[in-house]
């Protein structure tokens, strides 16, 4: 079973209308395994696949997550686009509740992740000056306007390690910084869909202000329920419709960001390392 796009997100995506799912596909890869079972069909007449982020259940924290096979299994299905919906906290007054923000920036603060498949005597340095899609990025920005979703389009993701949420201080360093969003997950995502060289994008659906807020203590837990629930339904629509503008003829940086990246000679490249990047590197190094 191929597919053309990939959706990263919550297993709630699985039951919007207008997708069929034809297969439920577990994979292995050099990487150990993926969060679960990507569901793949058909969705606005493409070939969709659908991975839970956090596993069935929710049951894979932020710092728990096998980052490297969730996309190289992407790969192995053939996806040229990602499409990342992540859940959110906001570090700007002007980024509500309940609204969408298409970030072209990351901001690194997590420890430890793997986020290359490089290494073992095969160095690759991907240009990551730009690490969104930019194609991608304008097809969601449209996507929310279209389906009446309120979105800003640009601004930068700092993605922290987690689980735990920020101190106050932390929070108030990153707004002194610039910085729009906060998440635990899209960094290394991101990355690893540039190595992989898929077009990668980030919806990011907020979902209250981070504690920096005067009125961050005030929300209650069910409104915080209630606001996931709503940036669900709306990133269904979003989603839809996004697939439907996706051209199928892909021209875009990422799908050769590998081209001028391999740098080890080629002779001094262990063969165990060429068999296991095979997916990525053999139409490069012949």
């Amino acid at each position: 079973m191929k597919a053309e796009i990939g959706i990263i997100g919550g297993s709630g995506l699985y039951s919007m209308p207008g997708f069929t799912i034809e297969e439920e596909v577990a994979l292995e890869t050099p990487w150990g395994a993926p969060s679960g079972p990507y569901m793949v069909g058909e969705l606005s007449g493409r070939k969709v696949a659908f991975l839970a982020r956090h596993g069935a259940g929710h049951r894979l924290s932020p710092s728990e997550l096998n980052f490297r096979a969730n996309i190289w299994g992407m790969k192995m299905l053939g996806v040229e686009w990602i499409v990342s919906l992540s859940a959110v906290g906001s570090l700007k007054q002007e980024h509500k509740p309940l609204e969408f923000v298409i970030p072209d920036q990351f901001f690194d603060r997590t420890r430890g992740r793997h986020s290359t498949f490089f290494g073992e005597g095969l160095v690759a340095h991907v240009s990551f000056a730009d690490p969104v899609s930019h194609e991608l990025m304008d097809i969601l920005h449209h996507a929310c306007r279209n389906v009446g979703v309120p979105t800003t389009k640009g601004g930068t993701y700092l993605c922290m390690e987690g689980p735990a949420f920020s101190t106050k201080a932390e929070s108030n360093v990153y707004r002194s910084w610039g910085m729009d969003v906060i998440g635990m997950t899209n960094l290394q995502e991101a990355k690893l869909a540039r190595e992989a060289e898929i077009d990668y994008a980030t919806v990011a659906m907020v979902t209250d202000y981070d504690c920096w807020h005067p009125d961050h203590d005030a929300v209650t837990v069910n409104e915080i329920i209630n606001n996931l629930m709503h940036n669900a339904e709306n990133a269904c629509k979003v989603v839809r419709e996004a697939v439907s503008l996706i051209p199928k003829e892909r021209k875009t940086k990422a799908a050769s960001a590998l081209s001028h990246a391999l740098i080890t000679d080629r002779k001094a490249i262990p063969q165990e390392t060429r068999e296991r990047l095979a997916l990525l590197v053999s139409k490069y190094l012949g």
